[in-house]
């Protein structure tokens, strides 16, 4: 009988043993030999050496079988196959060489199936559509090989065609998949076609060889090929596929439950798996007599996971049931065989024998159980792997119930097989006290399921609580990535955040301070603020918009810490500078002004303004001229907010004020423009200060300043809005003559702006391009006469002044020109130019009398033509009509146009003189007559 006792993986399990003979009420004196047995459903059929067939209904979940039938069918007729076919609700039998029908619940007499005799081997074939009421069977009855098609008809009629494939002798096993009908014979295993009878002989086996044995896989595409303890796999061409299974012994007989492969041989059952070929599992049964081992399965694709093995020397049947891939590995976790639990839902997995939410579930409740074995790293690994798994599973581990997220806890018990959530301090205390024990027992030679890791080199407590608290953090920031909740997004950063404090990871807590986080302020201020972790405090009130807080912890950062005490930022993303070291001031200072341009609120702003331009002017200029607040701050309370001793700051802000937000107030423009002439006084005072030396030696400050005279220069010649009177004021006793050219410019004072031109800055170019923008001649006469006569003793400028005859001279008037050459003047430098000039003047009279005359005769002839245009007659009729209105002149007062079109007057009179009756437009499109030319 069969041993009760189970392996370490058990891929099968008894479900009942029955006694066929006691069930079916047969008399001792009667005994009964199983030869063959078959399952359809939850039917199994037993077929005896003494010609009966026994009916018995399984269930899989009930230990209880249920006899049903017996049917004799001859004494004689040993039932060596059964064959159910439910397509047509028949049971085939194989009995002494006779192909028997029976109806499936054997209710009815068998009856025979034509008159086939010495039949070997019969199969069905494998893949038919399980719809149709049909099938086919391959049958061999001596050399043929035989196909017997099977219709189903109305009143439970069965329709028989038989016809033959092929001849082939010494047929002992078939198999028929698709096409192919797989043909085992002492000589080896061939292949041939239903439809056609071709074959093909595959290979050939040894002399030596056992009984040919093909066993067709669920599927209905692969078949297995026994040669010797060896099964060949082949797709339904015969070419091999996967690996083969190699058999400890060479089987009796083979079945299948997906994704096991059973054989019998050798008073023992195996199972294997189909994949890999691996042997999981034997089941001894103790011989007390001849006779084999009998394994029968449900060949249907969705068939049950019964197996039934069945004793010819004694007749006893066990009834197994497959074990789910969910309790097999649940019995290996109940072991704490971890490795073979995650083997085996890999296995499964690749078998798609458990569902995705299985396999969650399977790697959390792994996970759950490496954890209180104090395998951190492991136990988070599967954690990630579950998609199931809450993030809130997690929070007991970290903070003791009750608190704000204990209804966020699931209550889930998975399988039973680990203790409920408890803080991590008691974890770890409870693990220790397990290894301690497990210690004890080792030393007393006793095994136990710790791991070997721990027992050989145990861990401190410290050790085991900055690896928990590691590997939950890589958890945390996992989940983070994770559709969360909000409250459970809270949860998660925030005990994120005191993990991070428990391990001392200031970097890891600033950078999720500073980004966007879920982390909740009333849980975390205290702790941060009692720790001294105040720049994460304020980096966390500035991610959540309490800035006024953030802003006051940065100030008393700033006061308090001197330079070069805290790294630079930019390590932990928190900073866009590259800079290897800043002090504490300026990272305080940093960080306050990333607030503070984002800040709309104006006493905010202004109030944290002065600190931070204490330190770094730069950066309270990019607070000031920020854009990406949503409200600019009053130009009025900066500029009065500001310290007036901080030039920069003031320059740079009204120069964003009105370059980049187009101020037009003059107020901006004047205070702009005065304290750019302020600093261009300081860039010539300094300039004088450092002429001498080599422009290298100037400190970058100076630099700065010296490029303010340009500046000052271009917002002078730009901008109207400015009082010129204010800032001439400002530079009168300066040497900026340019900009007091520009200055004088504004306010109309063209001979001071040609004497700052053309004497004190001797720019010859740039006086002659004032005179003609003034576009008057009588500027050119007064820059000729600053040349002749510069006054204050100054030589005349000769050479400027026959430059500006020779380029403008044509258009002077000269007589101006002569009254204004000084008597000094050397002829020889002005005769060739006084020359031009009036030959040009000569010129100029007598072109325009030319065109005077040419004038007058155009206008002469003109009028001449209009005039013979204005009397030419007309003649009309009494048939002559309007060209606009169509109406009959007679004696009306009519008009004629240029295009000789006539209309009445009345029609005239609301057309008018640009349009003719015949609706051209003069004034667009003008006409023109070949006698109007010019010919006189």
């Amino acid at each position: 009988m069969g041993s009760d006792s189970r392996p370490p993986r058990a891929a099968l399990e008894p479900l009942a043993t029955l006694d066929p003979a006691a069930l079916a009420g047969l008399p001792v004196s009667t005994p009964i030999t199983v030869r063959s047995a078959a399952l359809s459903g939850r039917l199994l059929y037993l077929g005896t050496g003494g010609g009966k067939l026994l009916l018995f209904s399984l269930d899989e979940q009930s230990a209880a079988p249920e006899f049903l039938r017996l049917l004799p069918i001859g004494a004689t007729l040993p039932v060596s196959a059964i064959l159910p076919l439910p397509s047509v609700a028949r049971v085939l039998v194989l009995a002494d060489g006779i192909l028997l029908l029976a109806d499936p619940l054997l209710s009815r007499p068998v009856r025979r199936l034509g008159s086939l005799r010495g039949v070997t081997a019969v199969a069905a074939r494998a893949g038919a559509d399980p719809s149709s009421p049909s099938c086919s069977i391959v049958v061999s009855v001596g050399k043929k090989l035989l196909r017997v098609d099977l219709s189903l008809h109305d009143g439970d009629e069965l329709d028989v065609q038989t016809r033959e494939i092929a001849l082939v002798d010494g047929v002992k096993a078939l198999a028929w998949v698709g096409d192919s009908v797989f043909v085992g014979t002492a000589t080896g295993y061939s292949l041939y076609s239903s439809s056609t009878g071709q074959g093909v002989d595959m290979f050939t086996l040894p002399e030596s060889s056992g009984h040919p044995r093909v066993k067709r896989l669920s599927g209905g595409e692969e078949v297995m090929l026994l040669v010797d303890n060896v099964g060949v796999v082949v797709d339904r061409f015969g070419q091999p596929v996967g690996s083969s299974l190699v058999f400890s012994t060479t089987p009796n007989c083979i079945a299948e439950v997906f994704p096991y492969v059973i054989v019998a041989g050798d008073s023992k059952v195996d199972v294997y798996r189909r994949r890999n070929g691996a042997h999981l599992q034997t089941i001894p049964f103790a011989r007390s007599g001849p006779g084999v081992l009998i394994v029968a399965s449900d060949d249907d694709v969705n068939g049950t996971d019964l197996v039934v093995i069945a004793t010819a020397y004694k007749v006893t049947v066990f009834c197994y049931r497959k074990v789910s891939a969910v309790e097999q590995i649940k019995a290996s976790l109940r072991r704490k065989n971890y490795k073979e639990a995650i083997s085996l839902l890999a296995e499964f997995e690749s078998d798609g024998e458990i569902s995705e939410d299985m396999i969650s579930f399977v790697h959390a409740q792994l996970g759950f159980l490496l954890f209180f074995d104090l395998r951190f790293e492991d136990a988070v690994n599967h954690f990630l792997l579950s998609e199931s798994m809450q993030p809130s599973e997690i929070f007991p581990f970290i903070m003791r119930d009750p608190n704000r997220w204990s209804d966020l806890v699931p209550r889930k018990r998975y399988w039973g097989l680990h203790p409920p959530p408890k803080p991590l301090e008691e974890v770890i205390d409870d693990g220790l006290v397990t290894v301690q024990r497990a210690l004890f027992l080792k030393k007393a030679g006793v095994d136990t399921v710790v791991d070997e890791g721990f027992l050989s080199n145990p861990p401190s407590r410290a050790d085991l609580l900055e690896l928990a608290i590691r590997n939950i953090i890589r958890y945390l920031c996992a989940s983070r990535l994770k559709n969360l909740s909000s409250p459970e997004m809270e949860g998660v950063d925030t005990l994120l955040m005191y993990l991070y404090r428990a391990l001392d990871l200031v970097d890891d807590m600033e950078k999720l301070a500073s980004s966007q986080n879920s982390c909740v302020v009333d849980e975390l201020e205290s702790l941060l603020d009692d720790s001294g972790h105040l720049r994460t405090l304020a980096f966390l009130y500035g991610s959540k918009g309490m800035c006024s807080k953030a802003l006051s912890i940065w100030r008393i950062l700033a006061r308090n810490y001197g330079s070069g005490l805290w790294k630079d930022l930019s390590e932990n993303g928190s900073h866009e500078t590259s800079v290897d070291k800043k002090s504490g001031e300026e990272i305080a200072a940093i960080e306050a002004s990333k607030i503070l341009k984002t800040s709309s609120d104006e006493d905010l702003v202004l109030e944290h303004l002065g600190w931070v331009a204490d330190i770094d002017q730069e950066l309270a200029i990019a607070v000031l001229t920020s854009e990406m607040r949503e409200k600019q701050l009053s130009p009025e309370k900066v500029v009065a907010a500001v310290d007036s001793e901080k030039v920069m700051i003031h320059q740079r802000y009204l120069q964003w004020l009105i370059e980049d937000q187009g101020c037009d107030d003059p107020h901006y423009h004047t205070s702009y423009a005065l304290l750019l002439s302020k600093s261009a006084m300081e860039a010539v005072h300094m300039e004088s200060e450092y002429g001498g030396k080599d422009d290298k030696e100037i400190d970058s400050n100076v630099q700065f300043i010296y490029s303010l005279r340009e500046r000052l220069q271009l917002f002078l010649q730009a901008s109207d809005l400015y009082d010129p009177e204010d800032v001439l004021d400002v530079i009168a006793e300066s040497e900026l003559w340019l900009e007091k050219a520009i200055l004088y410019r504004k306010m109309g004072q063209e001979n001071i702006v040609l004497q700052i031109l053309a004497l004190k800055l001797e720019d010859s170019e740039a006086a002659e391009q004032y005179c003609a923008e003034i576009g008057r001649d009588d500027a050119y006469i007064q820059l000729l006469g600053l040349y002749l006569d510069p006054q204050n003793g100054k030589e005349p400028m000769f050479t400027a002044a026959v430059r500006l005859l020779h380029n403008h001279g044509k258009s002077l008037d000269p007589l101006q020109v002569l009254e204004r050459l000084s008597p000094d003047m050397p002829l020889q430098l002005a005769s060739d130019t006084i020359l031009r000039m009036l030959r040009a003047r000569v010129h100029h009279h007598r072109q325009g009398q030319i065109v005077h005359n040419l004038s007058r005769a155009t206008n002469l002839d003109a009028r001449l033509t209009r005039l013979e245009e204005r009397s030419r007659h007309v003649q009309l009729t009494d048939e002559s009509i309007c060209d606009s209105c169509r109406a009959r002149l007679g004696t009306k007062l009519f008009v004629m146009y240029p295009d000789d079109s006539v209309v009445c007057y009345r029609c005239y009179r609301n057309q008018g003189d640009s349009s003719s009756g015949r609706g051209r437009n003069f004034r667009k499109d003008v006409i023109f007559k070949q006698s109007w030319l010019v010919s006189r």
